[in-house]
């Protein structure tokens, strides 16, 4: 016996019906238009970048981060034993030659160079005083010379006397001898005392000479302590900033211990760090690039450090050109190395459309129309992409992103 069906299950299989039919349908519609993107996509002008491929050189690089420093660095350091007594000017302060940095308590120091400068007048005058002695001593020696010269003169004299009365028949040949015994002793004397004046003028010389460079020796400290006390207010010797200064007042502190850092900013180095991975890749004379704010500035390695600190090497980089307004020190730039360079390649623009991969679908534009193209891909840099094949100079690609047409083989392109 047939039932009869109920109004609402009849409705109920209409309305379930119904709604498998648009979604069939919905379903149907999505595919087809899936297609039609695949086949027939498009884009406007505004929503992509382009470049041209051009013929010239590129060089491979590998990435590393770098810190600005001057090239040079002045230490000042205490000259002597001394406590600091002020610091006139901060780190960070630009400073011109001649500026006041510190000041040093040198009340010690003061009271040594009036001491020796006391020590030194005592020798000076014990210098005069003994030069006048010896005077002294040396004049009575020529007197005493001179009066001998005298008695010989005397006793030659006698000697003659005796020989002409001898020869009269007054005198005898004892007289004689007596007086030729007189005058050679007398000369005897007189040569005695002409070696005691030389060595006496030899001796003088030597003291005098030994006195002066006891004084010598002494003024020289004593101008080196005068040095150091005008040292004591610590100032700038060449125009820079001030990159760290010790600011215990009142601290004691050693002779040769630093004090004050300067940095010349006429002059500036890169200092770069990079993983100890490329480490084999590192070498002095290396070109590199170091960019600050999309400026370039071409530069070379010039120091390895050869210690590796948390997995990281370090290196200095002589840049060509060592003063620019954009150099500023502890500022952070990138640092690009050189590891290789081709010459006359063709190659295009670097941007989001290249992703490292050595084969690559890029699109290149023509007549309103974007068509995919396989490419191998060379060497790649911060600026340009090289590419070995399936494209001529001349001709514009597209560097936008453009992972979401990975399917589509042609793109309408619309203003």
């Amino acid at each position: 016996m047939d039932k009869v069906i109920a109004k609402e299950v009849i409705a109920e299989k209409r309305k379930k019906t119904l709604l498998f039919t648009f979604l069939v349908v919905g379903i149907l519609i999505t595919a087809i238009c899936l297609l039609r993107f695949a086949f027939s996509a498009s884009l406007k002008k505004s929503q992509f970048t382009t470049a041209v491929v051009e013929v010239g050189d590129i060089e491979n690089t590998i990435t590393a981060s770098g810190e600005m420093s001057p090239e040079f660095e002045q230490v000042l350091t205490s000259v002597m034993n001394a406590s600091i007594q002020d610091v006139l000017l901060d780190a960070g302060t630009n400073v011109t030659k001649g500026q006041s940095i510190m000041l040093l308590d040198k009340a010690a120091a003061q009271a040594e160079y009036e001491k020796l400068r006391l020590s030194l007048e005592s020798k000076r005058n014990s210098v005069q005083k003994l030069k006048l002695e010896l005077e002294k001593s040396f004049y009575d020696i020529r007197s005493n010379n001179d009066i001998k010269q005298l008695k010989i003169n005397s006793l030659q004299s006698t000697l003659e006397d005796a020989k002409r009365l001898y020869k009269a028949g007054g005198g005898t040949k004892e007289d004689i001898e007596q007086a030729e015994l007189n005058l050679k002793v007398a000369q005897l004397e007189k040569k005695q005392l002409e070696n005691e004046v030389r060595s006496k003028q030899k001796t003088m010389q030597v003291e005098i000479r030994e006195l002066d460079l006891v004084a010598a020796a002494e003024e020289q400290d004593l101008n080196e302590l005068g040095r150091k006390l005008q040292l004591a207010n610590v100032v700038a010797t060449r125009p820079g900033v001030i990159t760290w200064v010790n600011k215990n007042i009142g601290a004691s502190i050693q002779e040769g211990e630093p004090l004050v850092r300067i940095a010349d900013l006429e002059s500036f180095k890169v200092i770069g760090s990079i993983s100890d991975n490329y480490i084999s890749q590192l070498h002095n004379g290396m070109s590199a690039i170091v960019v600050i704010n999309e400026k370039q500035f071409r530069g070379t390695v010039s120091n390895i450090n050869p210690s590796v600190q948390n997995g990281i090497i370090t290196f200095d980089v002589q840049l060509n050109e060592r003063k620019d307004p954009l150099f500023r020190p502890k500022m952070k730039v990138d640092v690009y190395l050189v590891t290789d360079r081709h010459t006359n390649v063709l190659r295009v623009a670097n941007g989001p459309a290249f992703k490292g991969s050595s084969v690559q679908d890029v699109f290149v534009l023509k007549n309103e129309k974007a068509t995919r193209r396989t490419v191998h891909i060379g060497m790649t840099n911060f600026d340009y992409v090289e590419l070995k094949d399936n494209v001529q100079a001349g001709e514009v690609m597209i560097t936008s992103d453009m992972s979401d047409y990975k399917n589509v083989n042609e793109i309408t392109i619309n203003k």
